[in-house]
């Protein structure tokens, strides 16, 4: 697959952020990897969630768990995971809609340690298989945005290095600039739409960071959307500003922050390297404020709502949010607007996930384990019904097995089945779905007499859903 260069793995995180690895080179080795996703530590569960599964991909500096996209139920347990190579990593994981359908869809590639990556889109239908994918990794689409439009189109990112004159601020003639950009995308034909490069329309004098990192990311576009009216919505971190660009022209037509604001930001709307901006209504925006700078790191995280006056020129703040815990969030961090009004937040590399309601009450609060993260985070009503059927193993000692149904939504029971022909098969136990793989107790010694097994999954009435194939039970 896509990006198996092994250091890649140590430079997911860092990159995002456009800074060094962050794990030292006299740092023990990582420990063998766990066959297994990343657990979720589920550490607040309240009365007033939306409805729906959670959507993830974590990702972390060290391999020390499988890597891939996983949806997840308010208990942290896996229903869907998909497993990717060693080194690569995915992001952008959610549903959206593809022609009238409801569809999974997320980035999966590789990254250098400069906050670029290169890889492709990815469409799945509600049985987990690919429909479309949008690029090759000679386009190097960026992993910080795959979002598809009712028009049938995707928003993808694009980094690229051109020669640019920096003698206007005191460097070489002759930089080797690097500039992110976007591509509208017909994702059906692959005909490009749309393409946008910030060196056209921003020049470096716009970023606040310096020295190397001026000349290798002087932008940092880290989301593009559709404003309400149409035009592109877009986000650069290094520039602390949020740009609407005309879909037409191209043109920009207005600055929100950063050093050529075209509107004077009130008390507690000044954001800083932030992420995810998104329309929340008409003049009205979401935006994933990390409040770093580079002469005030450390600041508290929050996500905030600003409503901007396009004739008066001012941004007001309308309403923030923040964790409990008061975040510093160095890279990464979105935020997600939930049909019941609710908010759910990726707090980026702080390796968090929370759900706050409308008047900001925490509900939900999920921990991944420690170096781990996940760029953004979502939460969908989801059925899936994968093409295959469960599978069925018994343990070695004889009193247990695991059933496993990748991606099924609606199990609710497993029924095990199990006796000394195949023809001869009767009930032996029954469990509770308990996640991905379920592990069901059988009865003493009845483990060691039984040379098939089956597996039955049953919903909420009972029903039976799926069987597995009659399999040896290999002892």
């Amino acid at each position: 697959m896509l990006a198996r260069v092994a250091w890649l793995a140590v430079c997911v995180l860092a990159l995002i952020a456009g800074a060094t690895p962050a794990v030292a080179a006299d740092e023990p080795p990582p420990p063998p990897r766990e066959q297994r996703p990343a657990p979720v530590t589920v550490q607040t569960l309240r009365p007033g969630t939306a409805p729906g599964l959670l959507f993830l991909a974590p990702q972390s500096t060290r391999d020390v768990y499988l890597h891939g996209p996983q949806i997840l139920d308010n208990q942290g347990r896996p229903i869907w995971f998909h497993e990717i190579d060693e080194g690569a990593f995915a992001t952008n994981f959610r549903v959206q809609t593809y022609r009238g359908q409801e569809v999974l869809t997320w980035w999966e590639g590789g990254a250098n340690n400069t906050g670029q990556g290169w890889g492709v889109g990815y469409i799945a239908d509600k049985n987990y298989q690919i429909i479309a994918t949008v690029g090759a990794p000679d386009d190097r689409l960026d992993f910080h945005e795959f979002r598809l439009t009712e028009r049938g189109t995707a928003l993808v990112m694009l980094f690229r290095t051109r020669p640019y004159d920096l003698t206007p601020i005191g460097g070489p003639p002759d930089a080797n600039m690097g500039e992110s950009g976007f591509r509208e995308v017909d994702v059906a034909t692959g005909e490009v739409i749309r393409e946008w490069w910030s060196l056209d329309h921003v020049p470096p004098t716009e970023s606040y960071v310096t020295g190397s990192v001026l000349e290798k990311s002087y932008f940092h576009m880290n989301s593009v959307a559709l404003d309400v009216d149409g035009h592109y919505l877009l986000s650069a971190r290094h520039t602390n500003t949020v740009y609407k660009v005309h879909r037409q022209t191209g043109e920009i037509i207005w600055r929100l922050g950063g050093r050529r604001s075209d509107f004077q930001l009130d008390d507690g709307a000044t954001f800083s390297g932030q992420h995810d901006a998104e329309p929340e209504g008409r003049n009205i925006y979401r935006i994933f404020d990390n409040a770093l700078t580079e002469s005030q790191p450390g600041n508290e995280s929050r996500v905030i709502w600003l409503k901007v006056d396009p004739l008066r020129k001012v941004a007001k703040l309308v309403r923030e949010v923040r964790h409990p815990e008061r975040m510093s969030v160095e890279a990464e961090g979105g935020s997600f607007r939930l049909p019941n009004h609710n908010t759910i937040v990726s707090w980026g590399r702080s390796g968090r996930v929370s759900e706050f309601t409308a008047s900001g009450s925490l509900v939900f609060d999920a921990a991944l384990p420690p170096t781990h993260s996940t760029y953004r985070a979502y939460r969908f009503r989801w059925h899936g019904r994968p093409l295959t059927g469960p599978t069925v193993t018994l343990a070695g000692d004889g009193t247990t097995v695991n059933a496993v149904w990748n991606g099924a939504t609606g199990v609710a029971r497993w029924r095990v089945l199990g006796g000394r022909t195949e023809t001869s098969l009767r009930p032996i136990a029954n469990a509770a779905w308990n996640g991905l793989d379920t592990s069901i107790g059988l009865p003493d010694g009845v483990g060691m007499g039984l040379n098939y097994l089956q597996v039955q999954a049953l919903d909420n009435c009972s029903r039976v859903i799926g069987t597995s194939p009659v399999t040896p039970a290999g002892h």
